[in-house]
């Protein structure tokens, strides 16, 4: 029998025409997980301490949750979800750990617990809550070390969106996020010709008086869509400066478009002849219609970010000065420099 030629290609490999599933992904990850104790040991004792985190802060956490059904925080039921898909996404094997990270991972442990202390004995109840995110830090530092903190840490971190603010911090971002839709609005009529004028939190137009309250302020839509734009840039695979712009832009995004709820709003109540359809329909639909247009915003601008900034994915261009190869005079003979004299 002859010999093949060698043509330096790796053999063909057999590949199936159905994609892997969500399961079939599991099961493989499981079966890796089976053959390799130096992963299994980690993820186990990885998951228990995160358990028996969980549930020495559970009475907090029943707490932070009786707060999702406020309009406000109603995303937060999908906070610790999409941290649990997150770390799926961003999943690595787990790398040696160095005594020095086990020691930072403990003191930071030691820190989020001591700090949950403090707040207790002040009643400070969303400080207490809040400091299950250092907390679970340092579990994830003392096991799996900095390598485990780089792919993991923006996952824990985003449970942050899932916590109530302080009364005293909501008040008061309330009160100016109404003072400047109120504003603005006004300002935006008044552009397109309507007789308007603001009255502290109030739009008179003629005889009609729109009152902007807490749920116009926009603080809800702000809070969510931050939250998803932080969301959209540990997903999407974009330069930095993109992620960058995403992150900057959103709470404008999100206000601008409250601005574009209330004008509309006015204008439509000004418009209407029946005072509650207009509120049924006009400041119910307008709500509904914030976010696919913050979204849609977003993508103008993300389609923008594409157009202006190109990355160079070619060969590298040659450049023109003293390491270019277009730029200067041919070399004079072989192996000769520039400006040698002649023998």
């Amino acid at each position: 029998m002859g010999h093949e030629p060698a043509t330096g290609r790796r053999p063909a490999v057999e590949v199936s025409g159905d994609r892997p599933t969500f399961l079939s992904a599991v099961k493989a990850s499981y079966g890796e997980l089976r053959r390799r104790p130096d992963q299994l040991r980690p993820l186990l004792l990885l998951i228990g301490l995160v358990l028996v985190l969980c549930w020495s802060y559970w009475n907090a956490l029943t707490w932070v949750a009786g707060f999702w059904d406020d309009p406000l925080y109603s995303h937060g039921y999908l906070v610790p979800l999409f941290t649990l898909v997150l770390l799926w996404m961003r999943r690595e094997p787990f790398a040696p750990v160095t005594a020095a990270a086990r020691w930072y991972g403990l003191g930071l442990l030691a820190l989020g617990l001591g700090a949950r202390m403090v707040a207790a004995h002040f009643s400070f109840i969303v400080v207490d809550a809040i400091t299950l995110v250092p907390s679970l830090l340092g579990v994830f530092l003392l096991v799996g070390g900095w390598h485990l903190i780089r792919w993991a840490g923006p996952a824990i971190l985003f449970l942050v969106f899932m916590f109530p603010l302080p009364n005293v911090l909501r008040d008061s971002i309330l009160g100016n996020l109404q003072l400047l839709a109120t504003a603005a609005s006004t300002y935006v009529m008044q552009t397109l010709g309507i007789p308007a004028y603001r009255e502290g939190n109030r739009i008179a137009i003629g005889d009609l008086q729109l009152g902007v309250v807490d749920a116009c302020s926009g603080l809800r839509m702000a809070t969510i869509f931050f939250a998803l734009a932080v969301a959209i840039v540990l997903v999407v695979k974009r330069p930095w400066w993109d992620r960058l712009v995403i992150l900057l832009s959103a709470i404008p995004i999100a206000l601008a478009v409250n601005v574009v709820r209330v004008t509309v709003t006015g204008i439509l109540y000004m418009l209407a002849e029946d005072s509650e359809l207009a509120q049924k329909v006009f400041h119910d639909w307008a709500g509904w219609f914030m976010m696919p247009l913050a979204l849609g915003l977003l993508y103008v601008e993300l389609q923008i970010l594409s157009i202006l900034v190109v990355e160079d994915t070619g060969p590298e261009l040659a450049t023109v000065g003293r390491r270019g190869g277009s730029a200067g005079p041919p070399p004079i003979g072989p192996g000769r420099r520039q400006g040698a004299g002649r023998k």
